[in-house]
């Protein structure tokens, strides 16, 4: 009897950590980006590995100590080029984040401290009321750059898009409505703006062309660029 039950011990054990394995795997495919864009086929060249760099684990320290809520996921390689490396699952920034998939570490550490020490005071100082909600247009997504043959940075889950802000007060502030209307909500988009272009590598926004038109793009490929 002891023997069997030791069988249906190492049974259920092995259940167990399959079960983990395919959750954690779920969790890395998480589709992100605009749904108007296609999407090449996210078929993985192998089951994810948690195996974050130094640099990621140290980034795991920093959000932490930063009291921002988030999931490490595994190295995911897809098809095409695409990839999902040293990324997290952002749960908690201090505000609602909206349609959020995939985020390279690096990348959610500035947004967290962005939203916190930039969108937050901004709201409050210009607009009167806190910052409820952050509506983004997406995160990872397996895609080229429009016009082009060269892979999006949101295809390394490095870039994030943001479309309006929601306040408190019910307001909610959009960058295609507001970026050249309203006195006091141009001045609070003009403010964030220009803090974003001293925390990511690359900021856009509708001055670069027409498809940055309704959001801000971030990422942290180049040094400082800023339209």
């Amino acid at each position: 009897m002891r023997l069997r039950k030791q069988k249906s011990d190492v049974i259920r054990s092995i259940f167990g950590l399959a079960a983990v394995s395919l959750m954690m795997t779920a969790c890395g495919a998480i589709p992100g980006g605009r749904g108007d864009q296609a999407q090449r086929p996210s078929t993985s060249a192998g089951l994810g590995a948690f195996d974050p760099s130094p640099s990621a684990r140290q980034c795991f320290s920093e959000l932490g100590k930063a009291n921002v809520r988030f999931s490490p996921l595994p190295n995911r390689q897809f098809s095409g080029g695409c990839s999902q490396i040293d990324s997290i699952k952002l749960l908690d920034v201090g505000a609602d984040v909206t349609n959020l998939g995939p985020v390279k570490c690096e990348l959610a550490e500035k947004f967290a401290a962005w939203t916190e020490y930039a969108v937050k005071r901004a709201a409050r100082q210009y607009l009167g009321s806190d910052l409820k909600r952050i509506e983004t247009m997406g995160s990872y997504s397996c895609r080229n750059i429009a016009g082009s043959g060269k892979l999006s940075e949101h295809a390394h889950a490095n870039a994030i898009d943001v479309s309006a802000f929601v306040l408190n007060d019910g307001r909610r502030i959009s960058v295609e409505n507001n970026w050249k209307s309203g006195h006091r909500e141009m001045q609070f988009l003009t403010a964030i703006h220009n803090s974003a272009c001293k925390r990511f590598g690359t900021v856009l926004g509708p001055n670069y062309n027409a498809a940055h038109r309704n959001h801000f793009h971030f990422d942290m490929s180049g040094n400082g660029y800023c339209r």
